[in-house]
């Protein structure tokens, strides 16, 4: 008998090749896979305007980003002699105004940039709950610790989604004709609305996703939420707070992230690239000169044997590393 939920992504579709900008917006879990790409020496961009959970800082950090948004001052907040922004993550804090503004339009701009000839924008939504600032009248995409009485909790609708994001698709598609698109619903629970709670505000947020693959640009999904929730389905998968994915789950997630948007070529090329970067973090046992040469040669020549083939691949710090191991 079979005594578990296996979910199977298929095969590769809209493969992703070393080629391809790829950049994520979303939740803790954009971050996390963004991190593994990182890893695999792709060209990526994780969270221009930092974490942003809900849909409407998601379409706030893309509207800014394809619109060329210029923040003043104006659009700062000021809270016990800090400056902030509310539509961006806590790294986002100052307490010099000009310095942040020059942050975020710098940021914004390399992001306008780089999602220009971008070939894949993975978007991960984490909750349909916002919170709105009374004075200002904002979905914030962070509250920063100011007080609770200075926000209105709300839960967006289905249609509330999909109208804000059928005419962003709409305005992608002219942005960037060949960007894809692919949807997910982040695993991490948002305790805070409680077990009822968070399965709404998720629920709410599938329905929407599910209006969204209708949109002409033909978006994808990838199935992150249920594959914990539904083929792990064990607390052994999760972090100690049993609310985030364990690090045995992001790793399982990943490997079936690989096989529905990597193809063999590109897995093999990804598993050189961690064997170099295993080696270059593993600590050295051994003192003898002859052996340190020996490992840094090796490890130099395979990186000289996939820079053969993959030139526009930075191998800099890594040949700078197994370089200075070398005894003269």
């Amino acid at each position: 008998m079979n005594f578990r939920t296996t979910i199977t992504t298929g095969p590769p579709r809209n493969v992703i090749s070393y080629s391809d900008q790829i950049m994520l917006i979303g939740s803790c879990f954009a971050a996390y896979m963004g991190e593994h790409i990182r890893m695999c020496k792709m060209p990526v961009m994780i969270n221009p305007s930092g974490t942003v959970y809900n849909p409407v800082s998601v379409f706030n950090t893309i509207d800014s980003v394809i619109s060329a948004k210029v923040t003043s001052v104006n659009d700062l907040y000021c809270h016990n002699n800090t400056w902030l922004s509310f539509f961006h993550y806590t790294d986002f804090t100052s307490d010099d105004p000009e310095l942040l503004v020059r942050k975020i339009n710098d940021i914004n701009q390399r992001a306008g940039a780089f999602l220009k000839k971008a070939g894949f924008l993975f978007i991960t939504f984490g909750t349909s709950r916002v919170y709105r600032h009374k004075e200002s009248g904002l979905i914030v995409s962070n509250c920063h610790k100011v007080s609770n009485s200075e926000f209105d909790t709300e839960l967006l609708t289905v249609g509330e989604i999909a109208d804000q994001w059928i005419s962003l698709l709409d305005r992608l598609s002219s942005f960037n004709p060949g960007l894809r698109i692919v949807f997910t619903v982040s695993p991490v629970r948002h305790w805070k609305d409680g077990a009822h709670g968070n399965q709404v505000s998720k629920s709410v947020l599938f329905l929407a996703i599910e209006e969204l693959l209708k949109h002409q640009s033909k978006p994808d999904y990838f199935p992150a939420y249920e594959l914990q929730m539904d083929d792990l389905r064990d607390y052994r998968f999760y972090a100690d707070d049993m609310l985030h994915p364990s690090q045995s789950a992001i790793e399982y997630i990943w490997g079936k992230f690989s096989d529905a948007y990597f193809d063999k070529s590109t897995r093999e090329l990804q598993s050189h690239i961690l064997k170099i970067i295993k080696a270059m973090h593993h600590r050295i046992s051994t003192e003898s000169a002859s052996a340190k040469n020996a490992f840094a040669e090796s490890m130099l020549n395979h990186i000289s044997d996939i820079e053969k083939r993959n030139a526009e691949i930075d191998f800099y710090q890594e040949k700078e590393y197994f370089r200075n191991l070398i005894v003269r």
